[in-house]
């Protein structure tokens, strides 16, 4: 007896061997199109692409289409910037400024910057970019006398970390990041263009100056699909012999 797929396998394994010759960035067919073409219903076509794009492997954009997804960026636990890692990939870096406010010190951000309450916090919402794709949601949060007249719109399409360095003559110094699997909430999804509940990496990092003084706390949240966490590791030297238990 012969193995016959069914249909729903069918036009998934056709759309996958046709992203096969396809390059990141590069827009599908309309659905209409590809329905007909394949000679089955546009609802069972869209439950294929609809799996595509949850698995990452296809990106919707509003109003625009269905386009290859870009392929997955290696992101290393390292104190660079989302620019300077994109420009090292050959991808040119960008950011949306979302949001932009000046809110009092939660004690939450009191714990994390290291500032007295109510101490006002410049709070910026970025959607973070490469070759145009949205790549990551980030929420970074700055004491604000550290940069006195900084303004969300200073942000547009610049590097937090070269501008701190080329207007506050400041540099970041050392820092502690973590990550953690999620799931993307409705709002992020939206923005990053991926199904709400998609999984994702959250990155927390605080960052200090030379002087010790936290300049930075930011809250990041890249889909699971474009990123791959990349680090080094080193053995440990043996231990001793008296040092054993």
């Amino acid at each position: 007896m012969v193995y016959q797929p069914s249909k729903h396998t069918a036009v998934r394994q056709e759309l996958e061997r046709r992203l096969a010759g396809m390059v990141p960035g590069e827009p599908m067919a309309a659905e209409r199109e590809l329905a007909a073409s394949m000679g089955v219903a546009r609802m069972t076509l869209r439950r294929a692409v609809d799996a595509l794009v949850a698995e990452g492997r296809l990106l919707r954009r509003q109003g625009a289409g269905t386009f290859v997804a870009p392929r997955a960026v290696d992101q290393r636990l390292s104190a660079t910037s989302f620019s300077q890692d994109m420009r090292e990939r050959g991808m040119q870096p960008g950011s949306h400024t979302l949001l932009t406010r000046l809110v009092p010190a939660t004690a939450d951000l009191v714990a994390r910057l290291e500032v007295q309450p109510d101490h006002g916090v410049l709070h910026v919402r970025r959607l973070r970019t490469a070759d145009g794709a949205p790549m990551a949601v980030e929420d970074l949060h700055v004491p604000s006398d550290l940069v006195p007249g900084l303004r969300g719109a200073d942000l547009e399409g610049v590097s937090f970390y070269e501008l701190l360095a080329s207007r506050y003559g400041l540099n970041i110094d050392a820092g502690i990041q973590s990550a953690e699997a999620v799931l993307v909430g409705a709002a992020d999804a939206e923005c990053l263009q991926v199904p709400a509940g998609a999984p994702a990496f959250l990155f927390e990092r605080v960052s200090r100056l030379a002087s010790g003084r936290v300049i930075e706390y930011v809250r990041s949240v890249y889909p699971g699909s474009r990123y791959r966490i990349v680090a080094d590791i080193f053995p440990e030297p043996p231990r001793a012999q008296a040092d054993l238990p």
